[in-house]
């Protein structure tokens, strides 16, 4: 039998980009998300405590750079299932080979792909289409009073957005550059 999901590892510790196998028939196709065997025989053992849908409206919108806080050990996969997105993880974790590396890729409807990201790593995306969903799922719950970020193009990053994003929420835009001394917090993960 083939296999239903594949996993391999992108430019940042612990963030993988998992492909799905889709079947296509002529009522049109299959692919499953989430199987806890699969993922931990692919290394990613975390469950799922929370499903999450995001829907943007317009093109250009950039959400992030995001991430919980500790005790949260929040690992997100992140697929888009509707129009497409340039998604991305960011590396905040100081003991990490990766430190402040950044992996960029797209997703679509059309690719069955998705992007797992650890805990101690930001998350954002910018929309390349119209009307996008995004489905995260979590291996905790979410905390607001532990949610955070830091500034989307943010010169220490380095991230290289394929477009200007043209609307970004005040508070996503509001986050501060990194100080590296508080992204301590993150040196056990």
């Amino acid at each position: 039998m083939e296999p239903i999901t594949t996993f391999r590892a992108s430019p940042v510790a612990g963030v993988t980009v998992v492909d799905f196998v889709r079947h296509e028939d002529v009522r049109g196709s299959f692919q499953r998300l989430w199987c806890a065997r699969e993922f931990a025989a692919g290394g990613l053992s975390q469950g799922v405590v929370q499903v999450s849908l995001s829907h943007t409206l317009r093109r250009g919108t950039l959400r992030g750079l995001h991430f919980q806080l500790p005790p949260s050990r929040e690992a997100k996969l992140v697929q888009c299932v509707r129009g497409h997105i340039y998604d991305v993880a960011v590396d905040l974790r100081p003991g990490s080979e990766t430190f402040l590396r950044h992996c960029g890729l797209e997703l679509s409807e059309s690719v069955g792909r998705a992007l797992f990201i650890p805990p101690g790593c930001g998350h954002g995306f910018l929309t390349l289409s119209d009307d996008c969903s995004i489905v995260y799922m979590m291996s905790d719950f979410f905390d607001a009073n532990l949610s955070s970020g830091v500034r989307w193009d943010d010169p220490a990053l380095n991230v290289q957005w394929p477009e200007q994003p043209l609307e970004i929420l005040e508070r996503d835009a509001g986050y501060p550059d990194i100080e590296i001394s508080q992204l301590d917090v993150f040196s056990g993960y």
